[in-house]
Parts: C-alpha cells; sequence; structure tokens
C-alpha cells in the first residue's frame, strides 16, 4: 500500500481534471489494482477544515506514512518571501510543503506550474510563484537544488499544461510497485519514458515540416504550423503524438499549434505580445527559435536550400501534369 497526498498551491486545477480523466491506468485503477491509497485530494478527499490539518500533523509527526507527496500548482512565497498569499490549514502552504517534503518518500510536482513556475512565475511575478525545484530552466526553485526525497530521488517533474493524465497515473504506479528505480530522468528530473520524444514524432504535418510548407491554423492536411502560427512541436519533448489524449488526438493532429507546454521556458517569451500563435522571426522570415539539434545559421541554410527544392519539385510536378494532359 502507497500513502499519496496531493496539495494544490497556485493551480487552476487542470492537472486534477486531467488526473481524473486518466484511462491507463484509471484513478479507480490506482487504488484498486495497485495498492494506491489516496489520503488526501482537494477534489476527492473526503476529510475537511481541521480534519485535515490533523492529517498533516499526523503526517509530519510519523504516526500517518506518506510514501508519496504530489504537487499541483505553482509555491507562492509572497508577498516578502512569507507565502500569506497562499493559507492552507491555518498556515501558508509553502510551510506545509517544507516540512511535508521532509517525510515523504517522494515528492512528485505536477504540471507547469509546480515544475517550473508556469504561468504565475511569468514577470513581474507579483505572488512571488515558483516551482517546486525548479524555476523556468534554473535548478534550485523551492526546495532547493540539493534536495533529495527519503526515497532518495530529487522531485519528480511531470510538466505540462495540464500534464497527460496517463503519465500522471503511470509514475503513481512505478513509485507504488517499487519500480521507480527503473525510471531514468532526464536534467529536468523529467521521466525519459515520456519526454525524451519530440511532439513532431507522430505528427501528422510531418510531411509539411519536411518540405516547408507553410500551414494555417485548424487547416487540417494543408501545411506545417511551425512557421507561420509558433509550433513548437520540433523542440518540444513530450509522447503526446504517442499517447493520444482521450486515446484519439492531439493539438497538432488538430491542427492547432503545440504551446510546448513541457519544457522549462513555458510560457515562452514570457507571453510578449504577438508571441503566442505566431512564429517570431528574423528580417520577417527567419524563425528566431529553430528546432533541437540544430544550429541557427545551419537550420536556415539547409531549411532554405529545402524550401526550393521543393518548390522546384512542384513546378516540375505541375508541367508533367500539364504536358501529360496534353497528350
Amino acid at each position: 500500500m502507497a500513502n499519496v497526498l496531493w496539495l494544490q498551491g497556485g493551480a487552476c486545477s487542470g492537472n486534477t481534471m486531467s488526473f481524473l480523466n486518466a484511462e491507463e491506468p484509471t484513478v479507480i485503477d490506482l487504488v484498486t489494482d495497485f495498492g494506491v491509497n489516496i489520503l488526501w485530494h482537494p477534489s476527492v478527499g473526503l476529510e475537511i477544515g481541521e480534519q485535515v490539518t490533523h492529517l498533516l500533523q499526523d503526517i509530519l509527526a510519523g504516526k500517518v506514512q506518506c510514501d508519496i507527496l504530489v504537487y499541483e500548482g505553482s509555491i507562492i512565497q509572497g508577498p516578502n518571501n512569507t507565502g500569506t498569499m497562499n493559507y492552507f490549514c491555518d498556515r501558508p502552504m509553502k510551510d506545509w510543503v517544507q516540512e511535508l517534503s521532509k517525510v515523504a518518500g517522494f515528492v512528485v510536482a505536477i504540471g507547469d506550474c509546480a515544475t517550473w513556475g508556469g504561468i504565475p512565475a511569468v514577470a513581474p511575478n507579483p505572488s512571488e510563484s515558483t516551482g517546486v525545484q525548479f524555476l523556468k530552466k534554473e535548478k534550485g526553485g523551492f526546495l532547493g537544488a540539493n534536495y533529495k526525497s527519503k526515497g532518495g530521488l530529487p522531485v519528480i517533474n511531470i510538466p505540462g499544461c495540464p500534464a497527460h493524465p496517463d503519465w500522471i497515473t503511470q509514475i503513481l504506479v512505478a513509485i507504488a510497485t517499487g519500480r521507480i528505480g527503473d525510471v531514468l530522468l532526464d536534467e529536468y528530473h523529467r521521466p525519459k519514458t515520456f519526454f525524451t520524444d519530440f511532439v513532431q514524432t507522430g505528427c501528422s504535418n510531418v510531411v509539411n515540416f519536411a518540405n516547408k510548407v507553410d500551414g494555417g491554423f485548424g487547416k487540417r492536411g494543408n501545411g506545417c504550423l511551425f512557421y507561420e502560427v509558433g509550433c513548437r512541436g520540433p523542440m518540444t519533448r513530450a509522447s503526446c503524438n504517442r499517447i493520444l489524449w482521450n486515446r484519439q488526438s492531439s493539438k497538432t493532429r488538430a491542427n492547432h499549434p503545440c504551446l510546448g507546454c513541457t519544457e522549462p521556458g513555458f510560457p515562452h517569451h514570457d507571453l510578449m505580445k504577438g508571441s503566442v500563435f505566431k512564429t517570431l522571426k528574423y528580417l520577417g522570415f527567419l524563425p528566431q527559435d529553430v528546432p533541437a539539434g540544430n544550429s541557427k545559421l545551419g537550420y536556415y541554410m539547409r531549411a532554405g536550400f529545402e524550401k526550393t527544392m521543393h518548390a522546384v519539385e512542384v513546378a516540375v510536378g505541375v508541367e508533367k501534369s500539364h504536358s501529360q494532359g496534353s497528350k
């Protein structure tokens, strides 16, 4: 039996909604098949008011074991590092997290706000929000760069806005069944199982990307969304097109640009005006952000050549079709 305590800070509850929609395994499967006992969750917990306070106090006193501390939302430290903007059970939430993280077997941060600070941490960040162990790309966050749980691991980050439901439940299963040691974490503490391939892997527009065919928002099969509407699929690590949402689709398959929400820079460019649903460019035609693993100059040269060659192929194909039609 693995006891799970789920707390929520500066959040929209999107990851809770995602979690409750999990399919492989479902939340019910976690309890009935994998030995997960949910001590408390803000949406499904039975305890209220002082009952929750007493539960948290019992955990800290060692009377109740907390195997997995799940945290959703940013750590709110404001104003002036007091944390009083986010009170929970008669004290700042950040104080509970600080103490509970010392007794928890493992700590799992769910969603962008918990992993990197997310939208609440965008400048000027009036709530003084941060992630549990990262602030954007900088390791440290609230618990510090050297934090490790009693289980010997740093905070396990499952980013996303929201995170895919099955990413959440499968990591909880791995911990509950003693298999978390088999899960490798990357430099941002993301499980490599889900965050090695790029969103572009499995994208239905990948041929248009290769041929440098521009596409528009919502126009299925009409071109790649990277060139005009800000799709970040080529530089975002996530399995969105391998483990489909609702077992049906993904943003890019529905011709909606990937927002890069599993990367620590999200929201990218700090939501600067004109940066959402639009590819930022140099000189009006060179994308500022290029696919991962490419230098900007190298990408510009190769992309220009490939786009020219595709245009030639199309032109030759048109000429051939005209000549064949006239025979």
